[in-house]
């Protein structure tokens, strides 16, 4: 068994906690289904959102969630890069897989998909 990165990003229209929250939780939860894991194989969760999104923490949502309360969450902004994607969560899950480096499927959902429109799902 390895330890596996698995990115992942979404966008959001508005800067407000529910938008932020369910964006928050769809990524999450695609990220899940399209790798088939459960909290028990994650080692921990990197979220970081762009400086326009600042009116929740995203990981407040995943506390919420059954079964996610024991996996360590770290939120941080992304670099401000100028001209770079606005309204943006990212993630990085590191799990323990017996996967290959090539059969993890990295998700971009909405605005997101133009940051890796080789690995976006539509």
């Amino acid at each position: 068994m390895s330890v596996r990165g698995i990115r992942g990003a979404i966008t959001v229209d508005v800067n407000e906690p529910q938008p932020i929250l369910k964006a928050t939780i769809e990524l999450l939860n695609s990220i899940v289904k399209e790798n088939e894991i459960v909290p028990e194989d994650i080692c921990s969760v990197m979220i970081t959102v762009t400086g326009d999104l600042d009116a929740t923490f995203p990981a407040s949502a995943i506390r919420q969630m059954g079964g996610w309360e024991l996996v360590p969450l770290m939120c941080a902004l992304e670099v401000p890069v100028k001209g770079s994607l606005e309204r943006c969560i990212r993630f990085m899950l590191h799990v323990n897989t017996g996967k290959t480096q090539a059969e993890i499927n990295h998700v971009y959902l909405g605005g997101a998909q133009v940051l890796r429109p080789d690995l976006s799902k539509t």
